[in-house]
Order: structure tokens, then sequence, then C-alpha cells
């Protein structure tokens, strides 16, 4: 299946019975896709008027408790911030794809990862995280789709797979797993007080409170659950990275670029070693703290100016030379390019020096 099906297909096999959108490319497939799908299935499929009318549609039908989602590409998604900042306020879970495109502005239709900053750091307004995912393969998009929305409904917070151009158009074989058997109750859902029986109250959805006195202690304990969330749902990796001289730093489309660079220099003689991050938001920093002592330096490859490259570094906190490499516009660097920057990193750090150096 094309990425982009194959993410609309685990959606509904997870249980999602809501999509709201507005179509645009490079993840148009999706919205096409969920449009004959959900009324197979007993669900609704509405293309907005908008992005900022699909995402507060969204923000309503999760107030339900539904399974509800919607798709866009890096345009779309900036349009989608404030409302995905009200869902964060309100507290309530659902699932957003973001089949990157170039930017900034319109900019095209080549792969990008140039909205990483814009997923991980929150995006819209105040202090909040979604949980964002990376998939590297049309598998595991479709195997991170249907885990998305556990994550979500677990989490009561909105959770983002981020994709690209090359996810979303790549067709790869793909195989459906089973659906968690396990789901979250949702007791604060506004399904109506007839379901909970004679004298229930009504559950209210709401944004957070105008008031300091309000808001700082739900701000607080928003902040306790993120910091829960960072210690119990980093997820990673690896490939090669026991005896490691060069350790390379790449998620979604340029780890399976960065994979084969490794192939490549390993073929060559050297010691180079993959670590992809699957969840960008957290950011897997337990990954870096057992690094193998032979690692020499850290090389970051995005395809963007340097986003992930930050994370990294904060990882990495000092203890390795970290570089970067990235390709932007819709180009992605070939194997060769990034096999060419990891051999000058290790003709740059000799062995002796690699350790305990700030650079």
């Amino acid at each position: 299946m094309k990425g982009n099906e194959a993410i609309a297909e685990a959606a509904i096999r997870a249980g999602c019975r809501l999509f709201f959108g507005y179509p645009i490319t490079p993840s148009s497939e999706l919205a096409e896709y969920l449009a004959r799908r959900m009324p197979e299935v007993g669900g609704t499929f509405l293309q907005a008027e908008s992005e900022v009318a699909a995402i507060n549609m969204v923000y309503g039908a999760a107030g339900s408790g539904a399974r509800v989602m919607t798709a866009s590409s890096g345009p779309g998604i900036s349009l989608k911030q404030e409302g995905l900042s009200y869902i964060t306020g309100a507290e309530l879970p659902c699932v957003v794809v973001n089949i990157q495109r170039a930017g900034p502005g319109l900019g095209g239709l080549g792969p990008s990862q140039g909205d990483y900053f814009q997923a991980t750091k929150g995006g819209g307004h105040g202090d909040y995280h979604p949980i964002v995912l990376g998939p590297a393969s049309v598998q595991e998009a479709a195997d991170l789709m249907m885990e998305a929305f556990d994550l979500a409904d677990r989490w009561r917070l909105p959770v983002i797979l981020l994709g690209d151009g090359i996810i979303g158009q790549t067709m790869e074989r793909v195989v459906f797993k089973e659906p968690s058997p396990v789901r979250t109750e949702k007791p604060w859902a506004t399904t109506g007080t007839g379901r909970r029986g004679p004298g229930a109250k009504r559950n209210i959805v709401q944004c957070w409170g105008l008031t300091p006195e309000l808001l700082e202690p739900i701000c607080l304990r928003e902040q306790a659950k993120y910091e829960k969330i960072t210690a119990e749902e980093q997820r990673w990796d690896t490939f090669q990275i026991e005896d490691a001289e060069a350790l390379v730093v790449a998620f979604g489309t340029s780890a399976r670029i960065c994979r084969e660079a490794v192939m490549q220099l390993r073929a060559a003689g050297l010691k180079v070693g993959l670590l992809r991050p699957i969840t960008l938001w957290p950011f897997p920093g337990k990954a870096f703290q057992s690094l193998p002592t032979s690692v020499r330096g850290v090389l970051a490859v995005e395809l963007s100016m340097g986003q992930m490259v930050e994370d990294v570094r904060l990882a990495v906190n000092g203890r390795l030379p970290v570089r970067f490499f990235g390709r932007v516009g819709g180009f992605t660097p070939s194997p060769e390019d990034v096999a060419e920057r990891v051999v000058a990193l290790l003709d740059e750090i000799p062995a002796k020096k690699a350790q305990g150096v700030t650079a």
C-alpha cells in the first residue's frame, strides 16, 4: 500500500470512526482513502471548509471520547496550531498526521523534516507537548498509527504522527497487526448522563481557567504528566552501534538513508552505527546515556537546517562532539553524502581526543 493509505487503514483498524480534514499534497491520499472507508465501517468523513474548521471539529468530537483524527501537510498543520493548543488545554485525546512538505511558507512538495520544532515543542501557544512519533517506513507508520490512538487515550493528549512526502507516497508491503484489546475508560467524556444512570452529573469539557489561581495548578499538574510521559514513553532503535566509533543520529526518511550509509561504511571497514529516535517527543535521551565508549563523535542528519540536532546536543550533554548535516527544499542526501560526512567526522576527531570533549 501507499504510505498515506496504510496510515488511513491503520486508523480504521484502531477504531477511529471520525475524520475531519482538508486535503493538501502530499497527504491527500489519506483523506481520499478515508472518504471511501469511513462510510463502510459506520464512521464519518467530513471535508471541512478549512484546516481551522477541521481541527475545531476534532476538538468537539474528542470531547465525546470518540477516536478522532485529522491529517494535513506543513501549511495546513500551521493553521491547526490554535486548535491543537485548545485541545491540549481541554485534556482531550486525538491523533494528527503531518505528512510534511518543504517550507517555510507554501514551500514545496518534496520531503522535509522542517516541522520538527513545530511538532515537538508544542507549536501553539502555552506550555504543552503532544507526543510525536517519527516512522521510518510504511510498515512502521501503520504500526505507530494504531498505537497513537492508545497513547492519546492513555495520556489524554494529542499524538502527532510526523511523516514526510516519501513516507506518505512510497508503496511498500504492509502487514496490519491486531489492535490493542485494552481500551482506556473515559468517564470524563460528554456522552450524556443517560449512560451513567439516574442522577449522574453532567460532564463539562472546557479549556483551562483565566485566573492565575486556577491556571497555575493545572499547568503544574500537566507538567507532572509530561515528566511521567518522558520517563515512560521514550522509544528508539539502534543499528550496529556496539563497537561504533562514529554514531549517526537520524529519524524517519533520513534514518533510512543513513542506514544504507552505515552499511556502506561497514563494508569499507569503518565502525559506524545508527541511532534512530522513534519518539521525537519525548526525545529518547536515555539512549544517549549508555553509548559505547568507542564512540568518538556524533553526526545528526536531517531534512532541515538543523532542528533535532539541538535535542541531540542536549542528550549528549557535551560528552562528545556533535556535527550536523542536512538538505532542504525537498532534496534528500544520498548515502554517499552521509558517508562522506562520517569519514570527515572520524578524520576530525582522533580517538585519543574523543571522550570528554565539548565541541
